[in-house]
């Protein structure tokens, strides 16, 4: 938790396959940080928890919730449809905790429209060739499917400059050491720290 009145989000984006899941995982080991959590009209699988892993529910409530203009951003894929809940993110930055959600491109600009002190992180291989290799390696799609993904890398990539910081990942720990750093760095900004600048001059 920072000593801002408010918590900051911090929202990770970067093609499949650039290791966006490991090292968000990582972070948390160690970091003070609550990840967002995505609602889904999927069915939960025997290990998924509901409010841990996503928020279940059937297809009328997700819809009615589109219509309420709940959702940061949403998408369908695979006949689901998933989305990231605004209460749940707000009322954590406003009970003062950081956030991190990891999320598409499109989402993220979406995210940034609504919050536009949302930290935003883009974590890419240093190449679409060493993207390609990844994708390959884990021997999970089809040769179409690792194609059609590193066309949309490319298009994801275009996109860049509208992120506030760029990480190479090539190793998990010196990735993980970065966003520490990214993270350190936007929690020691002046901006983000209004109730010690307070507090040192009496106020509070």
């Amino acid at each position: 938790m920072n000593n801002n009145k408010n918590g900051l989000l911090f929202v990770i984006s970067g093609p499949s396959g650039a290791g966006k899941g490991t090292v968000v995982n990582e972070l948390l080991k160690t970091e003070e940080l609550e990840l967002s959590i995505s609602a889904t009209t999927r069915k939960p699988r025997p290990e998924d928890r509901d409010g841990i892993n996503y928020f279940f529910m059937d297809e009328e409530k997700f819809k009615g919730m589109i219509e309420n203009d709940q959702f940061f951003e949403y998408a369908m894929f695979g006949g689901n449809y998933y989305g990231t809940p605004k209460q749940y993110v707000l009322d954590r930055l406003s009970e003062g905790k950081d956030v991190i959600l990891e999320i598409e491109v499109q989402g993220a600009l979406q995210v940034k429209s609504a919050v536009p002190e949302a930290v935003l992180i883009f974590v890419m291989p240093q190449t679409l060739t060493e993207l390609g290799s990844r994708l390959k390696g884990r021997a999970t799609e089809s040769a179409e499917q690792i194609e059609k993904r590193m066309e949309r890398a490319a298009e994801e990539v275009e996109y860049i400059s509208a992120y506030d910081y760029i990480v190479i990942n090539d190793k998990v720990d010196d990735t993980v050491e970065k966003l520490k750093a990214i993270i350190s760095s936007e929690r020691a900004k002046a901006i983000n720290n209004r109730n010690i600048i307070k507090k040192f001059k009496g106020e509070i």
